[in-house]
């Protein structure tokens, strides 16, 4: 009976190691969809055939971002230069919906031209491996992190700020990194008065935290909305949607509806347009085919 050298198994995981990395990387059928979900865990982007978007003329309140991002992802859909975008500000305002209604406008105008990539929060350290995927492609991608901020002892932010600008590989010429965040700085002002009162060097510290935002060439500001504003968001959406009601009425109703929910926002606006229609037995439609 023959024995088994020592060594076999440490050789034998050694070389499993060894397939393991010579393994192709993640790949995938990037023609597949016009919006995609990466997925970290699996290192795969899950195709999303009909994406849920308004369409961008409901977006009341917003003309002055609206037209600057549209104007900037025209730009890029059509190989010229353009910049990453941090929508910050009010919640419930647009900023997500703004990112996925520029998306298919753009695409309306020009289809297949431009792909839409959301990325978790929680994936961001996964983000070379992403674009390592997207770079060979014709394609164009917008990558879209929805309610991107960090908190204390978060380091991921670091890997962002070297993907966005700082790197020596950088950033892909066919990608563009769109962030929406409640944040300015993407980081708590508390985080920020720490380094500031307790960092042996607190204005490097500082700077290092803040300048995240820097990478990004628009800083695209959100408001809250007055009332005017609020009730042109909700006559917009039942006039789109045909939901006849009388406009004295529908003004009552909304501004009750908003103070239940303690203030007024594009979100507010569409949560009472839902619930609206659902007493008209009318059913609604965000999907953009």
């Amino acid at each position: 009976m023959t024995d088994v050298h020592p060594l076999a198994p440490i050789l034998r995981r050694i070389a499993e190691a060894l397939e393991q990395r010579a393994t192709p990387g993640p790949t995938a059928d990037l023609d597949a969809a016009d919006a995609f979900v990466w997925q970290a865990d699996r290192m795969s982007l899950k195709p999303v055939p009909v994406v849920s978007a308004l369409p961008l003329a409901l977006l009341a309140g917003i003309d002055h971002v609206r037209d600057t991002l549209m104007a900037n992802t025209m730009r890029f859909a059509e190989g010229l230069p353009a910049n990453n975008a941090l929508l910050w500000g009010a919640r419930g305002m647009g900023k997500s919906s703004l990112v996925k209604g520029v998306h298919a406008a753009v695409n309306l105008a020009r289809p297949h031209a431009l792909a839409l990539v959301e990325l978790h929060r929680e994936d961001l350290a996964s983000l070379p491996t992403l674009l390592e995927v997207l770079q060979p492609s014709p394609r164009r991608f917008i990558l879209f992190c929805d309610d991107l901020s960090f908190d204390a002892g978060e380091a991921s932010y670091k890997s962002l700020k070297a993907v966005l600008e700082g790197g020596l590989e950088g950033k892909p010429d066919n990608v563009l990194f769109y962030a929406t965040s409640n944040r300015r700085h993407l980081m708590p002002r508390q985080m920020i008065d720490n380094e500031r009162e307790h960092g042996i060097h607190p204005s490097e510290a500082v700077e290092e935290k803040v300048s995240l935002s820097d990478r990004f060439g628009l800083w695209l500001g959100f408001h809250g909305c007055d009332q005017p504003t609020f009730l042109a968001m909700v006559h917009r959406y039942a006039e789109h949607f045909t939901l006849t009601i009388d406009p004295t009425e529908l003004d009552r109703a909304a501004l009750e509806w908003a103070t239940t929910r303690g203030g007024r926002s594009g979100r507010v606006a569409w949560q009472f347009i839902n619930d609206l229609a659902g007493r008209m037995g009318r059913k609604l439609s965000t999907r953009a085919e």
